[in-house]
């Protein structure tokens, strides 16, 4: 899976690291429902720091259609709930 951090490039995500990325997933929605900006803030940067650790980077003048964008770490929990869909961040 291929995914995109929102100013920051694209990763190569192997399968079997979709798990373990949709239970931070779903902590993080947990934090938005709850309108909890500390823990909000807490679970978006674990979300984005485990991807950006078993993500394999791709080059940057690579162009692979991202299957997935995540926020950049500094977007707030508006932009964020916005972007969440009926599945959270990470579908799966």
């Amino acid at each position: 899976m291929i995914v995109r951090i929102m100013g920051e490039g694209q990763v190569e995500i192997v399968e079997a690291d979709i798990d373990v990325l949709n239970e931070l997933d779903g902590e993080l929605e947990a934090a938005i429902e709850s309108d909890d900006e500390d823990v909000f803030r807490v679970k978006l940067h674990a979300l984005l720091d485990k991807v950006r650790q078993v993500g394999k980077a791709l080059p940057a003048d690579s162009l692979e259609p991202s299957e997935l964008i995540l926020p950049p770490a500094d977007a707030s929990i508006e932009e964020v709930r916005e972007m969440l869909g009926d599945t959270g961040l990470i579908p799966g």
